[in-house]
């Protein structure tokens, strides 16, 4: 996150959200500086700290956590870890093949063998991304089918301008009310459609764009990446 207060006045100003989540891919710091802001000010809304992690199988998104987890592990290390933290595990753009996503195998494998730590909370069942409509019809068939997860919906905000286009309907205005009624199942996904390029800019959209081809790379490094990979398929020794 490069600018937690430009987010979080937009937040204020533009939309009517009770709850937000940030959750930088696999890195915890960006929620912790907007957390910092936050509390210096006086924001009608509340933050949960999270993040998106990339485990080998693909992207799982980590909601109520204060400490970072691991990226490049398994799936399994992953949803242990976090609910280790009492956090909750959501499968974002699920079988989508535009991004590093959980496909079926992977979901329907730890949902026939859920244990006490290794299990999904919820899905991903409306999004403003452009991945969305590719795997959305799927993602809620799955559910409604299999998998009867609570259903949440996450606009995958890059820019503050398209924050809360895709939202979370709970019963309550706090993120204690949030976290409980994803336990109970009873969340609704909603969308209202993605912002335009005007209403975005050219000028986000490049810097966007240099960030994710350049800070990611850097801060997980190939070594690491490779090592992380052939230690998860073959095990460490």
């Amino acid at each position: 996150m490069e600018d937690a207060s430009e987010l979080l006045d937009h937040v204020e100003d533009h939309t009517n959200l009770d709850v937000i989540a940030i959750t930088d891919h696999d890195d915890i710091r960006g929620a912790w500086r907007a957390r910092e802001v936050w509390a210096n000010r006086r924001y009608r809304f509340e933050i949960v700290i999270g993040i998106e992690i990339t485990s080998i199988q693909g992207h799982i998104l980590a909601l109520f956590v204060d400490e970072p987890v691991t990226s490049l592990i398994p799936l399994d290390d992953a949803l242990k870890r976090v609910h280790a933290q009492g956090g909750v595990c959501v499968i974002p753009h699920p079988m989508s093949w535009l991004t590093r996503s959980l496909d079926r195998k992977s979901i329907l494998e730890i949902t026939a063998r859920r244990s006490d730590a290794i299990y999904f909370d919820a899905i991903e069942t409306a999004t403003a991304s452009s991945a969305g409509k590719i795997w959305i019809d799927k993602a809620i068939r799955l559910n409604r089918e299999d998998l009867h997860l609570a259903e949440v919906g996450g606009s995958d905000s890059h820019f503050p301008a398209a924050t809360g286009c895709a939202y979370t309907q709970f019963d309550g205005r706090t993120g204690d009310d949030l976290r409980s009624s994803i336990l109970k199942r009873t969340t609704r996904s909603m969308c209202d459609g993605y912002p335009s390029l005007a209403q975005i800019g050219v000028g986000p959209i490049v810097s966007q764009t240099w960030r994710g081809l350049s800070t990611t790379p850097r801060s997980m490094g190939l070594g690491r990446t490779a090592r992380s990979f052939i230690q998860g398929i073959f095990g460490s020794k």
